[in-house]
């Protein structure tokens, strides 16, 4: 059974009368997509009338890496994913998930998370609210780089519709494991395995875009915010959250040699397999100002040991910590 579809495509969020405009990732055409199943299949199927490509929503996540670039990430995918495995990431216990980003039940980055959970009580709390007594209770948000989904969940049980994305949707630290979600959530959010540079989505149909812990992985910020601004809405707010940033780019530069050398020790892993920067200076955000975009920087609450770090640091001529502060990037109007 072939249906067309109306341009542009529009893709329902799970059993929610909201839709996501989307375009086909090979030729960024939207017209051509049309519904591509048949009555046997178990599968969610559209097809490019323009360039004949395919693309299917398996174990529900829509996969939408075009060939070449399913050639270009392999490595990186096996790379990250084995080092996230190695290092005790993911967990086989439903509730691990639910939890997040509040309590780590594997123990195994506690930290890492009490970061997390107080950047996102920061958003929640002080950023989202000035953005919904403007547009309303409900913002369409892209989730960039959204791992296991626990981001999207939170947004979702706020009454927000999520959209999420990253390059990796295996079932124990990517996009597939947010299945436990789908028990608390009363509609389940869409979930898309694709490149944050090329997204395939139509322009400007979301209020928020956030890069979670996510954006340092970028090969190109430059490319991958005039993406963003692309779909997002006149006005519409951008939010880096949780990316190594530095005053200084030789203290980030040290960083990343120093986790190299830990990956080839530890996992004899690079953890390098795409050339993405890694961390964020104030010369890469004066840069992305180019786009239309009015930065402005916050930082979370995370104890005084956390806040004394550089002071240390400096006594003890180490190099520079890194910090993760939370920009909000606001759109120019139109």
């Amino acid at each position: 059974m072939t249906t067309a579809i109306a341009s542009p495509l529009q893709l329902p969020l799970e059993n929610s009368d909201q839709a996501i405009r989307l375009r086909c990732p090979q030729c960024v055409n939207a017209a051509a997509l049309v519904d591509d199943r048949d009555d046997a299949s178990l599968e969610d199927i559209l097809r490019c009338q323009n360039c004949f490509r395919q693309i299917t929503k398996t174990a529900g996540v829509w996969r939408m890496l075009t060939t070449e670039q399913q050639t270009r990430f392999a490595p990186f995918i096996q790379d990250y994913e084995f080092i996230r495995r190695k290092e005790g990431r993911g967990s086989d216990d439903p509730s691990f998930y639910l939890a997040l980003p509040f309590a780590d039940l594997t123990g195994n980055f506690t930290g890492q998370w009490r970061i997390r959970a107080r950047s996102f009580r920061y958003l929640d709390r002080k950023l989202l609210p000035k953005l919904t007594s403007l547009l309303g209770p409900c913002l369409r948000i892209l989730d960039i780089g959204a791992g296991n989904g626990w981001l999207s969940y939170r947004l979702a049980l706020s009454g927000h519709r999520p959209a999420a994305v990253d390059l990796c949707a295996n079932a124990f630290d990517g996009l597939e494991a947010a299945a436990p979600f789908a028990t608390v959530l009363p509609e389940f959010f869409p979930r898309f395995q694709a490149d944050m540079n090329r997204l395939p989505f139509e322009d400007a149909q979301f209020d928020v875009a956030i890069f979670n812990a996510s954006l340092h992985y970028s090969t190109s910020y430059m490319e991958t915010i005039r993406e963003t601004v692309r779909c997002l809405r006149p006005g519409g707010l951008i939010l880096i959250v949780d990316s190594p940033s530095y005053r200084h780019a030789a203290a980030g530069e040290a960083m990343r040699a120093e986790r190299a050398r830990r990956f080839q020790s530890e996992f004899n892993a690079r953890g390098r397999t795409l050339p993405s920067r890694e961390y964020l200076t104030p010369e890469d955000l004066e840069e992305l100002s180019t786009l239309g975009i009015r930065w402005t920087r916050h930082l979370p609450w995370l104890g005084l040991r956390w806040w004394l770090r550089p002071w240390i640091a400096r006594f003890k001529r180490l190099r520079e910590p890194s910090q993760f502060y939370l920009f909000e990037g606001r759109l120019k109007t139109q």
